[in-house]
């Protein structure tokens, strides 16, 4: 298993996550960059990311589910302004998840995530 710690899993599962947001995006047509990013902060905020959790947890295998709570439980001094601290903690978690999957090169999984994650999203969003 990848050895990084949780914030550093979850600061490059952040990109990740975003650049795939960004890309769904553009396949809908989207050109409006502020239209795309306002359209993109309902699947990328920490609220949302702590709600997506929730709904694919019980989807994740037990080294996944170790990984999330690796980046839930890294703690960080960072004190969120726009979630609260259990949303922000979850979705630390989600973007550890991610950020694991990118670097153990599991690009089939991320994809799987992400396109439930956006469903889930979308479907909340309706």
């Amino acid at each position: 298993m990848i050895q990084e710690n949780g914030l550093t899993l979850a600061y490059i599962g952040d990109a990740v996550f975003e650049l795939r947001v960004r890309s769904y995006l553009l396949s809908l047509g989207e050109q409006k960059v502020n239209d795309m990013h306002q359209h993109a902060i309902k699947y990328t905020s920490a609220k949302s990311q702590s709600s997506i959790i929730d709904y694919i947890i019980s989807d994740l295998t037990e080294e996944e589910i170790e990984v999330y709570k690796r980046g839930r439980n890294s703690g960080g001094t960072h004190k969120p302004k726009n979630a609260s601290l259990n949303d922000y903690r979850k979705a630390t978690g989600y973007e550890a998840l991610i950020g694991y999957l990118y670097l153990i090169k599991n690009e089939e999984r991320i994809d799987e995530l992400v396109m439930k994650s956006i469903d889930f999203i979308n479907q909340k969003n309706c």
